[in-house]
């Protein structure tokens, strides 16, 4: 685990946990190690937050490349603290900008690392489960590891869209990881690709109890996230 990392977990990591207590459950579907897709809904900027203070090993979240080529002081601290978390650097103007991504993916889950990816490609804007995307499914075909469900419940009253820090005293969050879904064998086609990922967003819905809309959700800015690509 990055030593920036750890130095985040002990601070905003156990202040998440202190401050809001989430309830954790599943924890035992991670694996102790080896790479994994950590595959969840999204509600709220806090997810990410959340995500990192109950998962007990170092998870490699995306970054808009901007970050990683600022100038002057304040670009070196922003691109110091990033590569200091880990984080993989994504092209926000998508498509096949973002898939560049998964150069940088692929090699962390080979190497024994967590990635988050959200499916949805964006924050729910009503709090319903909206049509996966495929990029979680090919990752993981492509890094040869599987995909564990992750269901959020909660966290957009702790930090509605639109609020720039978590709200104490705004309701309960509760943390779900589901069984991981073993892709051995599965096909990188485009048909096996949907399947995968209707069969994802299938197990998040069980652990979310979230209503399912079955098209893709609006998009609100750029996608940064790989997984917003089809």
């Amino acid at each position: 685990m990055p030593l920036l990392y750890t130095i985040g977990k002990l601070t905003v990591g156990n202040a998440m946990t202190l401050g809001w207590r989430p309830t954790v459950e599943g924890l035992e579907h991670l694996p102790a190690r080896g790479g994994a897709i950590l595959a969840g809904n999204h509600l709220s900027v806090a997810d990410e937050l959340f995500l990192g203070a109950v998962v007990p090993r170092h998870i490699a979240f995306w970054a808009k490349a901007e970050y990683f080529t600022g100038t002057g002081f304040r670009g070196w601290l922003t691109r110091s603290v990033v590569t200091g978390l880990g984080a993989i650097r994504v092209e926000r103007a998508g498509g096949r900008a973002a898939l560049s991504a998964f150069d940088g993916a692929i090699p962390v889950l080979r190497g024994g690392d967590l990635v988050a990816v959200y499916p949805e490609g964006t924050r729910s804007p009503d709090g319903r489960l909206y049509r996966g995307r495929t990029g979680a499914a090919r990752l993981a075909l492509a890094a040869g590891v599987p995909i564990i469900p992750v269901g959020m419940i909660g966290t957009e009253k702790v930090q509605p869209i639109g609020a720039r820090m978590p709200k104490l005293g705004a309701g309960r969050v509760t943390v779900r990881f589901g069984k991981p879904l073993d892709l051995t064998g599965r096909s990188d086609d485009r048909t096996s690709l949907r399947d995968i990922t209707d069969e994802l967003m299938a197990e998040i819905q069980k652990l979310t109890g979230q209503e399912y809309v079955g098209r893709y959700a609006p998009a609100r800015t750029a996608s940064t996230d790989p997984s917003g690509t089809e």
